[in-house]
């Protein structure tokens, strides 16, 4: 039996001790994800056709490298989470979520770093 109120219960935060801040975090990457696509979109799109100096000028620019290295690490951040949910609510063993957890972890790590190597390579070295 428990003797805390109501609200004692919400404050403690339950057994796992983490509360919103997951739920919380997913919302505001997936906020910030808005305004980043539009500038992704923005500065890729026009890219398609376009040559080799022109894409790499693009990439120089530091603004437009900044905004699509951000893109990049909180789409695939925003990606990690939202896989994590996903498994963990519908993969029930244990060996297989622990499996699935890391290979997705690592998965998004590798892509998103790999993007931004990409961007970061182009920017400093054309």
């Amino acid at each position: 039996m428990s003797y805390k109120t109501d609200m004692g219960r919400v404050i403690g935060l339950g057994s796992a001790k983490q509360g919103a801040e997951h739920w919380f975090g997913e919302r505001l990457k997936a906020v910030a994800m808005i305004p980043l696509t539009l500038a992704f979109l923005c500065i890729v799109a026009p890219l398609i056709g376009e040559s080799y100096e022109t894409v790499v000028a693009t990439f120089q620019n530091p603004l437009k490298a900044i905004l699509v290295i951000l893109f990049l690490l909180v789409t695939f951040k925003h990606l990690e989470e939202g896989l994590q949910v996903v498994i963990e609510d519908y993969v029930h063993g244990k060996g297989a979520l622990l499996t699935l957890l890391i290979v997705t972890k690592l998965g998004c790590w590798a892509f998103g770093l790999a993007g931004i190597f990409a961007v970061a390579k182009i920017a400093f070295s054309g």
